[in-house]
C-alpha cells in the first residue's frame, strides 16, 4: 500500500504547495506613500511639455506644441535639439539605452533597444544621439504579422518618431530605458502597425468636424481630436497557482475547471472591499503608471470573484492606445512584484464574467469642447444632433466592421453572453435622446425629457440630481452622458484598430452630412439639418436600441430590422473587406485595400493559432495529467471493491462505474480530438479558421466535459491541478 500513497502525494503535491505559498505570503510595501505624495509622481519619468519647454529653444518649444496642439507639419530641422535635450533628460533619470517603441499587428508592443554609447576609437566612449537617430529607427520587419504583405526574406522595416505621443523612462532595478513612441511601416511603405492608421483617421475626422463646425458659424476652430478612455478589466490570481496549469501558462485561460462551489451568484464581490494583497497591487501599479503620465482614475472589484478594474481619465486617441499598452504590461509586471499573475484573457475562467475593455470615445477641441455634450435641451442643440446622427449611421452602416475589429478566438467566448454585449452591433440612446430622434423623425424635435431629481426621503440626505435616462449594460455601443461606450472590445486586445474604425467611420459621415449641409440655400441650414437628420434616422434609425440586449427577443428583433449577427470571429472577419469598409479606408487613405486585406489574413492566423495552441494543449493535459489522476482513483476504488468482496462485504461500485464511464468518455474524445486536430485542411486560413471553429473546438468542448466530470469525482488529494476555488478564492 504504501506505492500509491506515494502517488497520491506526487499528484497533490503542486496543490498544496501553491495553496500554503499563497496563505503564507507577505506583502511589503513598495513605496513610503507618507513621504511621497502620488502628484509628485505623476509624469516625473515623461519628457513632458513642461521638461520640454525647460529645455528646448523658445522657437523649437513652439513649433513642436504647434505639431501637438494642431496636427501641424513636423518641422524636421528641430530634431537635433530635441534629441540633445532628450538624451540629456534622459541621461539624468539613469537612461544607458533608447528604444523605438512601435505597436506590430500582434497586438502587443515591440521595441529594440540601442545604447547611447558609442566607442570613440581611443579606447573609450562617447554617448551620442542625435535627431537622425531620433526621427528614424530600422529594425528587423520579416518575423512580424503582415498577411501576405511582405515575404519573409524582405526584412527592412522602419520606425518614425510620433511627437504626439511623449518619450518616457521605464524603470528596471538595474537600469532605465528611454522609450520613444513610433510609427512602424515596411521598406515598400505598407502599414504593418496600429498607429499609422489611426494618426491618419485622426487627421480625417479633424477635417470632416472642421467642415461641419464651419457650417455652424464657427470662425475659431481648434484641431478637433477624438478621445479615448479604455476601462481595463483584468483576473488576478496567484503565481503558484498559475504555473501549476500548464494552460493557464500557456493558453492564458482554463482550458479545464469544474464550477467552483460558489461562484458570482451572491453578487458580494462587485464593488466589494477590495482584498489587501490586491490593493497593495492597485496601489503600486498606480504610482508606477503615475510616473509615466497616465491618468488612472478608477479601481475596483469587478463582478466575477477574482476580477478587478482599473479605468484612466480621457485623453486624445493616440495616446490612449499607447497608454493602454503600457497598462496592460505594466498590470503584468507589478503582479509578479506581488507574488501574483495578471490574466488579460477575455474568459480564463468559465462559468464567471469575462473581462472587457470599455472603450469611450468622443471628439472635441479647445475652442468648441466635447461636441457629443448635449447641453440640458438636446432637442434645440443642433451642432450636437449632427455629430450624434453621424455616429448613429456610421454604426449602423458598419455595424459588421465594428464587429471584426473586435473578433477574436478569446473574445469569442465572452461576446454575447449574459456579462457582455451580444454580437449584435446595436446604439443605446437613452430614453431622452431616443425621443429627441423620434420627434425628428415624425417632423422635428420640440422638448426634451427634463433631468429632474429623486428625493430619498431622509432629511439628513439632500436630493439627487438625477439623469434624464437609465444606463443599459447590455447595448455594445451606448451613450453616457456625452460619450459613447463601445463595450465589445475584448481584455486583451489593443484598442488602436478599435478607435482607428471609430474615427474613420465617424469621419465618412460627417463627410457626407457636410456634403448635404453645404448645398442648403442662404438661411436655410436649419431646415437642411432637419432634412438630413430625419434621413438619417428613417434610414439607420434600426440601429438604436434601448430594451435588454441579452434576450431572445432582441436577436429575433434584430433579425427582422436586418441588423447583422455575426456570433464568431469566423463569421465577423470578412467585414474588413465589405466594400464599404474598403471605400471608406482608402477615401481618407487610411489603409489600402491590400492593407486591409492583410489584416483580415493576421486576424484569421491568429485564430487558427490561438485554437490550435489550445488543442494541443487540452490533448497534452488530458493525457498526461487527468487521465492518470482518474485512472489512480479508479485503481483505488476497484482495490477497495475487491478486498471488500473478498472480506465477504458487499461493496457498492457506483462511484466506481461512473468514474469508469467518464474516464471512458475523456479517452473517447481525447481519440476524437487526434483524429480531427491532424486532419490537413486546404482552402486558404479563412477555410482553416472555419474548419477549427466547426470541427475542433466541439471536440475540446467534448474532452472539458468529461474532465470537468471528473474534477468532481475523483478525490481530492489526488486531483493534480489547483482548482476553481483555489484559484479564484484564496488571496
Amino acid at each position: 500500500m504504501s506505492q500509491p500513497h506515494q502517488s497520491t502525494m506526487s499528484a497533490s503535491i503542486s496543490r498544496l504547495q501553491a495553496i500554503n505559498a499563497v496563505t503564507s505570503y507577505q506583502t511589503g510595501a513598495s513605496t513610503n506613500f507618507r513621504d511621497v505624495f502620488s502628484a509628485d509622481l505623476y509624469g516625473s519619468n515623461v519628457f513632458s511639455p513642461k521638461e520640454m519647454q525647460a529645455r528646448l529653444p523658445k522657437a523649437i518649444y513652439k513649433s513642436l506644441q504647434k505639431t501637438i496642439e494642431s496636427g501641424a507639419k513636423l518641422d524636421p530641422t528641430v530634431a537635433d535639439a530635441v534629441a540633445t535635450a532628450m538624451k540629456n533628460w534622459a541621461i539624468e533619470k539613469g537612461a544607458t539605452h533608447y528604444a523605438h517603441v512601435f505597436y506590430p499587428l500582434t497586438g502587443l508592443s515591440a521595441e529594440k533597444h540601442d545604447s547611447f554609447l558609442s566607442p570613440d576609437g581611443l579606447g573609450e566612449t562617447i554617448v551620442e544621439f542625435s535627431g537622425k537617430t531620433l526621427i528614424q529607427g530600422e529594425p528587423d520587419a520579416s518575423s512580424f504579422p503582415s498577411g501576405g504583405i511582405r515575404s519573409t526574406f524582405e526584412a527592412r522595416g522602419y520606425t518614425i518618431w510620433d511627437v504626439t505621443s511623449p518619450a518616457y523612462i521605464l524603470e528596471n532595478p538595474n537600469g532605465s530605458t528611454l522609450c520613444i513612441p513610433t510609427a512602424f511601416v515596411s521598406w515598400t511603405g505598407d502599414v504593418l502597425d496600429n498607429k499609422t492608421p489611426l494618426l491618419r483617421a485622426m487627421q480625417s475626422l479633424n477635417t470632416q468636424s472642421q467642415r461641419i463646425l464651419r457650417l455652424f458659424g464657427h470662425e475659431k476652430i481648434a484641431h478637433v481630436a477624438s478621445t479615448a478612455g479604455a476601462e481595463q478589466e483584468y483576473f488576478l490570481i496567484d503565481r503558484n497557482f498559475f504555473y501549476a496549469r500548464p494552460d493557464l501558462l500557456n493558453a492564458g485561460r482554463t482550458l479545464f475547471g469544474a464550477k467552483a462551489p460558489k461562484g458570482q451568484e451572491f453578487e458580494d464581490h462587485y464593488f466589494g472591499s477590495i482584498p489587501s494583497r490586491v490593493l497593495a497591487y492597485m496601489m503600486d501599479c498606480e504610482r508606477e503608471l503615475f510616473k509615466l503620465g497616465i491618468p488612472v482614475k478608477t479601481r475596483h472589484n469587478e463582478v466575477a470573484p477574482g476580477q478587478f478594474e482599473l479605468a484612466p481619465v480621457y485623453e486624445t486617441s493616440n495616446l490612449a492606445a499607447d497608454h493602454q499598452q503600457l497598462v496592460m504590461s505594466t498590470l503584468r509586471s507589478v503582479a509578479e512584484k506581488h507574488g501574483l499573475t495578471c490574466l488579460l484573457a477575455e474568459k480564463p475562467f468559465g462559468g464567471v464574467n469575462g473581462s472587457g475593455k470599455h472603450l469611450n470615445f468622443s471628439l472635441g477641441n479647445a475652442t468648441q469642447g466635447n461636441l457629443l455634450e448635449p447641453g440640458d435641451t438636446p432637442h434645440a442643440n443642433a451642432q450636437f444632433l449632427v455629430f450624434c446622427g453621424a455616429m448613429i449611421r456610421a454604426v449602423d452602416i458598419h455595424a459588421g466592421f465594428l464587429r471584426a475589429v473586435v473578433a477574436s478566438a478569446g473574445n469569442d467566448h465572452r461576446l454575447g453572453a449574459n456579462e457582455a454585449p451580444p454580437a449584435i452591433i446595436s446604439i443605446f440612446l437613452g430614453d431622452q435622446l431616443a425621443d429627441v430622434f423620434e420627434q425628428i423623425r415624425k417632423g422635428g424635435a420640440k422638448t426634451s425629457k427634463a433631468r429632474g431629481t429623486i428625493n430619498i426621503g431622509v432629511d439628513v440626505l439632500p436630493p439627487l440630481p438625477k439623469d434624464a435616462g437609465d444606463r443599459n449594460r447590455t447595448s455594445p455601443f451606448a451613450f453616457t452622458g456625452n460619450k459613447f461606450e463601445f463595450r465589445a472590445v475584448g481584455s486583451s486586445q489593443s484598442i488602436g484598430a478599435g478607435i482607428t474604425a471609430l474615427n474613420v467611420i465617424v469621419a465618412e459621415s460627417l463627410e457626407y452630412i457636410a456634403d448635404q449641409l453645404e448645398k442648403a440655400a442662404p438661411g436655410k441650414l436649419n431646415e437642411a439639418i432637419q432634412s438630413v437628420l430625419e434621413n438619417i434616422i428613417n434610414e439607420h434609425g434600426r440601429v438604436i436600441f434601448n430594451g435588454n440586449g441579452y434576450s431572445e427577443e432582441w436577436h429575433k428583433e434584430a433579425a427582422v430590422r436586418g441588423l447583422p449577427n455575426l456570433k464568431t470571429t469566423v463569421d465577423a472577419l470578412p467585414a474588413y473587406t465589405y466594400k464599404t469598409t474598403i471605400e471608406a479606408f482608402e477615401k481618407f487613405g487610411v489603409l489600402t485595400q491590400r492593407e486591409l486585406e492583410s489584416r483580415e489574413e493576421i486576424a484569421f492566423e491568429q485564430y487558427v493559432k490561438t485554437v490550435n495552441v489550445e488543442a494541443n494543449l487540452v490533448a497534452e493535459i488530458g493525457k498526461t495529467i487527468i487521465y492518470p489522476a482518474a485512472a489512480r482513483y479508479q485503481g483505488e476504488l476497484a482495490d477497495t471493491a475487491a478486498k471488500l468482496k473478498a472480506a465477504g462485504v458487499e461493496a457498492d461500485v457506483t462511484v466506481l462505474a461512473k468514474i469508469t464511464g467518464h474516464t471512458n468518455q475523456l479517452l473517447a474524445a481525447l481519440s476524437k480530438l487526434e483524429c480531427v486536430h491532424g486532419k490537413e485542411v486546404h482552402g486558404g486560413v479563412a477555410a482553416e479558421a472555419k474548419y477549427y471553429r466547426d470541427e475542433v473546438i466541439p471536440v475540446l468542448d467534448e474532452v472539458r466535459a468529461a474532465a470537468d466530470a471528473l474534477e468532481g469525482i475523483v478525490a481530492d488529494d489526488l486531483w493534480p491541478l489547483p482548482t476553481y476555488q483555489e484559484m479564484l478564492f484564496i488571496k
